[in-house]
């Protein structure tokens, strides 16, 4: 049996085409998540994408203290659970206590990770805390092109543990995405919309993660003016609850319901982004794309060489930014000189 513990949205996104190929080798797989008041995202892509799993354990929060917590109660339940189960391997996106647990138990480590530092560089006192605690257990370890191999040998691997794949993540669910209009007039029928105006997208960055310092506030603070000055409509994806965003933004539009929001990525005339991950979708798909994340990761360095996302640190680059970049278009040649070699990936996961 093949263990996937997905944990975060885009581990479901990623893994999905993955999972459906392994299954339908008639090879039987196992699928562990957690939910949690206030993260929800994650069961409701497992839903959307009609992955059957088990839950197991909570989300920990926003303190250190929580997340600890959280994390030591969900790996006693994992013991306890996977002692019933024969299991073969893991395979995950850095999952720390799958991780942990794989490893205590001797079970093999098949890991995924994009973003072992936040920071472009190889400077290590930026490694984050998942990368520390995920790729030293690794049996194997998988990343894009964009992540130097020696970053990865720094966390004290082998180089024959290493597999590169000449793709940044999200492209292994859009290259074949195809865009609808009308699943998006579908998803915004019960807002308020004026489809004359122009849209814009906005996506909060991970302040609950224990990798983001702070909740960076460019976004909050420039949001009215933002409005004003281009007359759009605004959605809001929310990252964590929306109470506070429904009180503090009345004007905008609290997308609440799971969808698949690659549709409204295509249909917006902007997208400005605190995240990484939809961040890369939106520029990917050829929408213009600002990124206000607190850092920038190896990908979003390739991103922004390649003039496919810009990134900027204050209210006022924001301003200025939207200003030019609302209802360009994005060159997304960079994108198609990428190859997918699924069948590979999966002969290594098998093997």
């Amino acid at each position: 049996m093949i263990w996937f513990d997905l944990v975060t949205p885009k581990s479901v996104l990623f893994f999905e085409p993955i999972i459906k190929n392994i299954q339908d080798k008639n090879l039987e797989v196992f699928i562990t998540t957690r939910g949690g008041e206030g993260y929800k995202e994650t069961i409701e892509l497992l839903d959307l994408y009609n992955l059957k799993y088990t839950n197991i354990g909570n989300f920990g929060g926003s303190t250190l203290k929580s997340k600890f917590e959280a994390s030591i109660d969900r790996q006693v339940k994992f013991m306890e659970f996977i002692g019933k189960h024969h299991i073969d391997r893991l395979v995950c996106l850095s999952s720390v206590d799958a991780c942990r647990v794989a490893f205590g138990l001797g079970i093999p480590i098949i890991n995924f990770y994009d973003i072992p530092l936040s920071d472009h560089t190889t400077n290590f006192t930026k490694a984050l805390p998942q990368a520390r605690l995920t790729i030293p257990l690794a049996t194997k370890m998988f990343k894009p092109f964009v992540v130097p191999n020696n970053v990865i040998e720094r966390f004290g691997l082998d180089k024959t543990q290493i597999f590169e794949y000449n793709f940044i993540d999200p492209l292994i669910w859009l290259n074949k995405f195809k865009y609808d209009i009308s699943y998006v007039k579908k998803i915004l029928k019960n807002y308020t919309m004026d489809y004359s105006k122009p849209t814009i997208i906005i996506r909060e960055e991970e302040y609950k993660s224990s990798y983001v310092d702070k909740k960076y506030p460019i976004i909050y603070e420039a949001l009215q003016e933002i409005k004003d000055l281009t007359n759009s409509n605004i959605i809001i994806i929310p990252r964590y609850e929306s109470d506070y965003l429904k009180k503090e933004f009345p004007y905008a539009v609290i997308l609440e319901e799971k969808v698949e929001i690659q549709h409204l990525l295509v249909f917006c005339d902007l997208f400005i982004g605190g995240g990484g991950t939809i961040n890369t979708e939106a520029c990917f798909l050829g929408t213009p794309t600002i990124s206000t994340r607190s850092f920038i990761s190896h990908y979003d360095k390739y991103q922004i060489d390649n003039n496919l996302m810009i990134w900027v640190e204050t209210k006022e680059e924001l301003i200025s930014k939207t200003k030019l970049m609302i209802g360009t278009k994005v060159n997304t040649q960079p994108i198609k000189q990428m190859s997918i070699d699924l069948d590979n990936i999966i002969k290594e996961i098998l093997s």
